[in-house]
């Protein structure tokens, strides 16, 4: 008999879509972008202290070629030739921040996250330098100061660790966000890798100048970043180098983008006033403003939102960030094991169908727009002896509504211009009664594409239409029609209203738990530096006992 031929689709494009929590590998078909295969790997996050979120780079790298095999392995198994994958595009987790050796690819530290709070004393130092009525800083990036961008993270490192000191010293260092590293190791590493990121995650570094498009003298004087340790900055479209190892050797990488500016592009948010939110590890709710630079006055970022190709224009967004959404499931599963999987979760909100009264501010990592406020921590309130495990699931489904609500508001404030719907992409999406809730919460219908992954869509998109490539046509007429599930808000609006000042009130609750000293020292003594406040633990696990949190009646 004949062996099977292989099956002629056209051309593929594939992406890598690394994210906080997981890195997946995900191929497209260009003309009909429908997902053809994907492979997903959980990466592992390390909490050496409190408030600091490490990642391993190798792991993050490895992560990376296991997705691209195993993704490669599964095309075979459908008679899919996978030399008929034309361009690869990369998404990343914006803000981690990494410097390794560029004469032996080894990373000089761990990944510090976009989480981490480590560089809360810098940022207050830093922030006394900036005079009162001149934020240079932010006008020219469109960034507050906060622990939350890249620039503090690699301040950090160079005064605390003797490695990345030797290396910067003896010009060996090289830094950039996860986009940097995995395009610097993917096409050839020590070995003439090349050294480079994109206008979308160099606008997350606070070193950028969003206006010029380049690197800022004056920023990097500010922060006392050498110069010459940063990234080129690219287009998120253009060929930037080869695949030089695994299934794929010789496949040029071509896209570029930070995951949340990559969904952007999935969803086909290319006009003025059209936004999207992702829910993933966080929560980010991103509205494309055009080309001219929106500067919020409620609490939100100025970003770059896309550059798709070297002579193509650079469009801009106003960005609301939320740093615990996805984060607050993983916790709920991982540190109170109420749920074995993040799927569980559904079930134990469905039980129950309301949060009786509880409320939960998952400030794991202070809080991001609009309040900008390092000091918070989470906290679980409302409880009494009749709050149980499903009750606290469903607070912490309504936390993520909740936080896209006050964002939303900041952003209608800002645009002048309500929405009227909300575009939701990421991985939470599936999850139907989160769905609903975030349409009674935020009172508007909730638009979801019936294909998810619109992160590693937009990564896709951009590889396929680079010059060079061209099998991706983002000619509106070109693009394929996307079919969308809708849920409409099925509660009153004064309903909607009373849940929505309550959770403001907790919001209220929350601030204030943490000093600098503590949020710095890591010392688990200090009872306010604990994730959750010691006494509102203390009182939930006297109040809900045991048994709810075994399952038993």
């Amino acid at each position: 008999m004949a062996a099977a031929k292989k099956a002629v689709l056209g051309p593929l494009v594939g992406a890598v879509d690394q994210g906080t929590s997981s890195t997946r590998f995900l191929v497209f078909n260009s003309k009909t972008a429908e997902l053809l295969s994907h492979h997903q790997v959980e990466i592992k996050q390390e909490f050496p202290r409190e408030g600091w979120v490490e990642q391993d780079p190798k792991e993050i790298l490895h992560s990376v070629y296991e997705c691209i095999e195993k993704t490669c392995e599964k095309l075979g198994q459908l008679n899919i030739d996978i030399s008929n994958i034309k361009a690869i595009g990369v998404s990343n987790q914006r803000e981690t921040t990494v410097v390794w050796d560029k004469l032996t690819g080894e990373p000089l530290y761990n990944a510090v996250v976009w989480l981490d709070l480590r560089t809360q004393s810098t940022v207050e130092s830093l922030s006394k330098r900036i005079p009162g009525n001149n934020n240079f800083v932010k006008s020219k990036t469109g960034l507050p100061l906060s622990t939350y961008f890249s620039a503090v993270k690699l301040r950090w490192l160079l005064d605390n660790v003797r490695k990345v000191q030797k290396a910067v010293e003896e010009d060996r260092a090289l830094f950039g966000t996860v986009d940097s590293w995995l395009i610097w190791s993917l096409t050839g590493g020590a070995s003439g890798g090349v050294h480079c990121t994109d206008v979308t995650n160099a606008s997350r570094t606070m070193l950028f100048n969003i206006h010029s498009l380049e690197w800022d003298k004056e920023l990097c004087e500010f922060f006392e970043i050498p110069m010459k340790i940063l990234p080129n900055v690219r287009s998120s479209s253009e060929i930037y180098g080869l695949m030089k190892a695994g299934a794929l050797e010789g496949v040029p990488i071509s896209g570029c983008l930070g995951d949340q500016s990559a969904a952007l592009v999935g969803q086909m948010c290319f006009q003025d006033g059209q936004a999207k939110n992702t829910y993933g590890t966080g929560c980010f709710l991103l509205c494309n403003t055009g080309r001219k630079c929106v500067f919020s006055e409620h609490g939100l970022l100025t970003t770059v939102a896309y550059k798709l190709g070297r002579d193509k224009p650079v469009y801009y967004a106003l960005e609301g960030s939320v740093a615990i959404a996805g984060a607050v499931i993983r916790w709920l599963r991982d540190n109170l094991g109420i749920i074995k999987t993040s799927e569980e979760i559904e079930k134990l909100a469905k039980e129950v169908g309301t949060s009786y009264g509880c409320y939960f501010v998952p400030a794991f990592s202070g809080l991001y727009a609009p309040y900008w406020e390092p000091s918070a921590r989470g906290i679980i309130c409302g409880l009494t002896q009749f709050t149980n495990k499903c009750h606290i699931a469903f607070a912490a489904l309504e936390a993520v509504c909740f936080q896209t609500r006050e964002i939303l508001d900041a952003m209608n404030r800002d645009c002048g211009i309500p929405l009227s719907h909300l575009q939701v992409d990421g991985g939470m999406t599936n999850n139907k009664i989160l769905m609903q809730l975030q349409a009674d919460i935020l009172y508007i219908p909730v638009v979801k594409p019936s294909m998810p992954e619109t992160t590693a869509l937009g990564a896709a998109m951009a590889a396929g239409a680079a010059e060079g490539v061209g099998v991706w046509s983002l000619e509106p007429e070109d693009l394929s029609a996307v079919t969308m599930e809708r849920f409409e808000p099925q509660i009153n609006a004064e309903e909607s209203e009373i849940r929505y000042s309550t959770w403001k009130k907790a919001v209220m609750k929350s601030m204030g738990w943490v000093t600098t000293q503590s949020s710095e020292s890591g010392d688990p003594s200090i009872f306010c530096s604990l994730p959750l406040g010691f006494f509102i633990v203390s009182s939930m696990v006297m109040l809900i006992g045991a048994r709810y949190l075994s399952g038993m009646p």
